[in-house]
């Protein structure tokens, strides 16, 4: 069976055909997962309850309390915005590397339902 596409992100064109390009499934999930993080709501005029916020959190003193609250913020804004497309297996977050805490690591694990695969996509929020 063909992996069907769709648009990518960020929209652009394709500069052979000239006509808006595609990304595999499996990419326009992940670019899906990213917007979704990395949008604060409000942001969008259109769609003003869209996004995740967590980047707000990178000016919280870092803690575990701050750590778990940032999981269930992701886990939430997955499940509203693409709980038809993803379930959710996993969501970690870290501080950056070497121990940065101007960056946030966020690890999701997810079965892409439409294809029962398991993915897994990386996000760092700084």
């Amino acid at each position: 069976m063909a992996q069907r596409a769709d648009y990518a992100f960020p929209f652009h064109l394709d500069p052979g055909s000239g006509q808006a390009a595609q990304a595999p499934y499996t990419d326009h999930v992940d670019q899906m997962i990213r917007q979704i993080l990395l949008t604060a709501p409000g942001e969008r005029a259109d769609l003003p309850e869209f996004g995740c916020g967590v980047r707000q959190m990178l000016f919280a003193p870092n803690s575990d309390a701050l750590q778990a609250s940032a999981r269930l913020l992701v886990l939430q804004s997955l499940k509203r915005w693409l709980g038809d497309q993803i379930t959710v297996q996993y969501v970690n977050v870290t501080n950056g590397p070497d121990g940065d805490d101007a960056t946030m690591l966020i690890q999701i694990g997810y079965t892409l339902l439409e294809t029962q695969s398991l993915q897994r996509t990386e996000v760092r929020v700084n």
